[in-house]
């Protein structure tokens, strides 16, 4: 029997052409929902709430498997640099969480 895991991931996303916090709630709302709907995560927009052209968004899964989690994250992480709005990604840290 596989232990449960859960994967997480915080991407520190620039929004470049958001020209107020409207333009970025557009943005970051059609980026959760489609990461949602595809990869079925839980995404939390976490901080720089206040900025236009900032923002932090952390992704989890929960999985029985490692490997699996693992390539989930990837493929969020992959669907985030492509996105076509345009988002750049800053910085990415994923942590892999052994509950038990």
């Amino acid at each position: 029997m596989s232990s449960p895991i859960l994967a997480t991931c915080l991407l520190a996303l620039r929004l470049p052409e958001s020209q107020s916090l409207k333009d970025k709630r557009q943005v970051l709302r059609s980026l959760q929902s489609r990461l949602r709907e595809r990869f079925s995560v839980t995404v939390a927009e976490t901080g720089s709430q206040d900025k236009w052209q900032s923002a932090e968004l952390l992704i989890a899964y929960a999985a029985s498997d490692a490997r699996h989690a693992q390539e989930v994250l990837s493929k969020v992480i992959d669907f985030a640099e492509g996105y076509h709005f345009p988002v750049e990604l800053v910085q990415v840290d994923t942590d892999l969480i052994y509950p038990f």
